[in-house]
């Protein structure tokens, strides 16, 4: 059930089978790095040094997308016990939940059958009941936090202290922006033109894809004592190519990803002072996911990227891009490696010169005629519809199935 690139409906199958698949990535991984899970890490703030092994960790916004493989790379390729906070809706027998609630359900199965904790709470991760059920839980278990991953992509957020409600918008700034867009299913390209944000939505925007959520949960974690000495905190952000600069970078969302990454370098200092511990904005890849798949241009440039990529062979998704985040940039074996602006640059592949110029080059000469071909449409709408759970490999999408189990 597909309307404007957005999947209304998800097999809980297929959701389960590709948390599985994830899950099967990070083990190889682990024999291919020869890291056992559980095992003392370097990098964070004790760059240089062996640290006790990653033993809880915390991801907000933890059912889908970076958030997903952020806790699977956590308990799977580290041993880590974890909490998941998100928002998701629960299948019935006659309605699809949504693709993260069974995520969920399939991380916590494999999870316990492997031995390693997790605790799963579903609610609104902006509201401070939310965060006081995290700090029970983690004061019940006795675990403090090593890592607090931030992975929130929601469209509203009530404000806790004043019950406003905000809403986000991808608006540019100054003049309107148009762009062509690609139909997911169909291949078809069509124009797209936006309107430009007024200062209010601007605003707004900040309020939801700020960093102001993300300080809330880390002083109240602090506050609270569940944060470990030495505790990394780490959030995820795009910048992507010049051509979508407009109506993201330099649009509303781009306001909101610039406030974060501000907040990102308050944090860095005031956790060092109080835990030794440190911020970071790690900005990660372009990938389908359920909110880019929506944003004009994006899905367009993101399957052309997709094609250049896998011809060269650096082509990664959301668990290999994190796995590597993990194992290259936060628990490297030196200091963790940042860009002149402070910022993680896992997006390194996406962003070389020789990619850029070769996905530049291949828009440049895009049409509807030969889209197919210089754009690995087969590519991305698999992407697309595997974030449903949808065109898994091994799955019979033609058995019954109960919608309100997780997918076994």
């Amino acid at each position: 059930m597909i309307r404007s690139n957005i999947c209304l409906n998800a097999h809980p199958v297929g959701c389960a089978k590709e948390v599985e698949n994830q899950i099967a990535f990070v083990k190889a991984q682990n024999t291919k790095r020869g890291r056992t899970p559980g095992s003392p890490i370097s990098g964070g703030s004790h760059a240089g040094g062996e640290t006790a092994p990653l033993k809880a960790v915390l991801v907000v916004g933890c059912s889908t997308g970076y958030g997903l493989a952020s806790r699977i790379t956590a308990s799977f390729g580290y041993g880590a016990a974890t909490v998941g906070v998100s928002y998701e809706n629960e299948g019935t027998e006659t309605k699809s939940g949504t693709p993260g609630w069974y995520n969920n359900l399939a991380f916590d199965r494999a999870a316990g059958n492997a031995g390693i904790p997790s605790i799963t709470i579903n609610g609104d991760a902006f509201s401070d009941k939310v965060r006081a059920e995290v700090i029970e839980a983690a004061k019940k278990f006795g675990i403090t936090f090593d890592l607090v991953v931030y992975s929130l992509a929601s469209p509203v957020r009530t404000d806790p202290d004043t019950g406003e409600l905000y809403r986000s918008v991808l608006k540019p700034f100054g003049k309107p922006y148009s762009g062509k867009t690609l139909d997911v299913m169909t291949g078809e390209l069509s124009d797209r033109t936006i309107e430009v944000a007024t200062e209010d939505e601007a605003a707004q925007t900040v309020k939801v894809m700020g960093g102001e959520d993300w300080q809330r949960w880390m002083t109240q974690l602090e506050k609270a004592g569940v944060l470990a000495k030495g505790c990394t905190t780490v959030a995820y952000s795009y910048i992507g190519p010049d051509l979508s600069h407009a109506v993201y970078r330099d649009g509303t969302i781009g306001e909101a990803k610039k406030h974060l990454e501000a907040t990102a370098r308050q944090m860095n200092e005031a956790l060092g002072k109080t835990l030794g511990g440190s911020a970071y904005v790690s900005v990660n890849k372009g990938l389908v996911t359920r909110s880019s798949a929506v944003i004009p241009v994006i899905p367009l440039y993101l399957s052309v990227l997709f094609k250049v990529m896998k011809e060269k062979g650096n082509h990664e998704g959301c668990i290999e891009q994190i796995e590597r985040l993990y194992a290259e940039r936060l628990y490297a074996k030196t200091s963790v490696p940042l860009d002149e602006n402070n910022l993680i640059r896992i997006d390194d592949y996406e962003m070389s010169p020789d990619v850029q110029n070769a996905v530049t080059d291949r828009m440049a000469q895009l049409t509807q005629e030969n889209v197919s071909e210089l754009a690995d449409l087969d590519g991305y709408r698999h992407d697309f519809l595997v974030t449903a759970g949808f065109d898994v490999p091994g799955v019979d999408y033609d058995a019954d199935i109960a919608l309100n189990t997780v997918g076994a």
